[in-house]
């Protein structure tokens, strides 16, 4: 079982920066990869960003690569999403996740087990 806790979402405006943090419990974190998903208001849940366990692995939304990245540091139980020059659709409340054990980083949320409860970004024009 993980539990995952999301914080550092806010208001900014565009062209500014946030850092997400997803802070897990449990032991095992460092053998789930992880990934970052964002839901606007009206829209389907749309794949961010995922990483593998050890961190060497990344991959990215076209519509948030080159303005993104995630990082984890296993020691703190966390991962990371640093969002550089934020444009107002990329506004979303923003979940990270841990994948199903045994499968690598993904794209598709269906093999994703375990949710936090989701931070707002919201960027202004």
């Amino acid at each position: 079982q993980v539990q995952l806790v999301e914080s550092g979402g806010g208001l900014v405006q565009a062209g500014g920066s946030l850092r997400l943090s997803c802070a897990a419990s449990g032991r095992t974190f460092s053998s789930y990869a992880m990934g970052w998903f964002r839901q606007a208001p009206g829209k389907d849940s749309e794949f961010v960003a995922t990483i593998s366990w050890s961190g060497g692995n990344t991959y990215y939304a076209d519509s948030v690569k080159g303005r993104f990245t995630t990082s984890r540091d296993n020691a703190k139980n966390t991962v990371y999403l640093q969002m550089n020059s934020l444009k107002p659709e990329d506004t979303a409340v923003y979940y990270c996740a841990a994948v199903r054990l045994g499968v690598g980083v993904s794209r598709d949320r269906d093999q994703y087990d375990y949710w936090g409860q989701g931070t707002q970004v919201t960027v202004s024009s």
